[in-house]
């Protein structure tokens, strides 16, 4: 949503105010879809040469995503409050062996049902399975638990960002670009050297353009568009960070409570459930 009103009021207000202060957009109109179609097709086909096949695809998600937002809602921190604490009480009452038909198959499980949009998380699934399966080897050492559970969020982070450090580096070069379209641009008005003085100024202004163009798309589109998807997959990192701290508290062999309470004081502030929510959420699962 915070797209397309960034959007609005970046167009509303620059070809407005070049409207108002006397600017003529038919110069501008005219010369934009040539300039647009150099300035486009350069970017795009370094963006292809400069890339995989899995990287353009993943940074075609990666603004989608921009436009829906993070994935990880107040709701979805709650329901892995919840999932954590009933893995967790399993493991502390019954042993880990309790956990193996739900860590080994957790599209039969039923408490991973019970959590589907975490369960969907290929990577949140893996990392929780990939942990219990550490500890129920006897690697149960709290410090090498946490430095390996990093290991795997910073791997998956790193790779996350691949996305948006390719778009980052398209915004790089499109004043570049923009340059290399303008400079067709005077070159064709230097052809045309004979020409009455308000050709010249028209083909001069419509050579400017390119420059313009390339600027303009740069940081008030793309480079935006890779700053929010930076944050929004920063954001969207806290939720693994969320399940080690709760992973090492209970390594540590503390209670299942503590554990989640550990982890709700990694949750972003504006999705963080309070104290007395979590605490009657587990009442309500430990009544089941």
């Amino acid at each position: 949503m915070t797209v397309l009103l960034g959007l609005a009021l970046v167009f509303g207000l620059v070809f407005g105010g070049f409207m108002l202060s006397g600017g003529k957009m038919d110069i501008v109109l005219h010369a934009l879809p040539f300039e647009g179609m150099m300035i486009g097709g350069a970017a795009i086909g370094a963006f292809v040469i400069a890339n995989s096949f899995s990287v353009i695809k993943s940074s075609f998600r990666g603004v989608m995503k921009v436009l829906k937002g993070p994935r990880w809602k107040a709701k979805d921190y709650s329901d892995l409050l919840n999932l954590m604490f009933e893995l967790s009480r399993i493991y502390k009452t019954q042993g880990v062996l309790a956990l193996d038909s739900h860590i080994e198959s957790p599209e039969t499980s039923d408490i991973f049902a019970r959590y589907p949009r975490v369960a969907a998380d290929h990577f949140a699934l893996d990392l929780i399975r990939d942990s219990f399966r550490m500890l129920s080897m006897q690697f149960d050492d709290k410090y090498q638990t946490e430095d390996v559970i990093n290991r795997k969020i910073k791997k998956h982070h790193h790779e996350s960002l691949t996305s948006a450090n390719a778009i980052q580096t398209m915004a790089d070069g499109l004043p570049a670009i923009g340059i290399v379209a303008a400079v067709l641009g005077v070159i064709k008005t230097m052809s045309s050297i004979d020409q009455p003085p308000e050709v010249l100024g028209a083909m001069i202004g419509g050579a400017l353009v390119g420059t313009f163009l390339g600027v303009f798309l740069a940081y008030c589109m793309v480079q935006p568009i890779s700053g929010r998807l930076k944050q929004i997959e920063e954001e969207d990192a806290t939720f693994y960070f969320v399940i080690r701290d709760i992973f090492v508290a209970m390594v540590s062999d503390h209670p299942p409570s503590i554990c989640v309470e550990i982890g709700r004081g990694n949750i972003p502030t504006r999705m963080q459930p309070d104290f007395y929510t979590v605490e009657a959420a587990q009442r309500e699962i430990a009544a089941q």
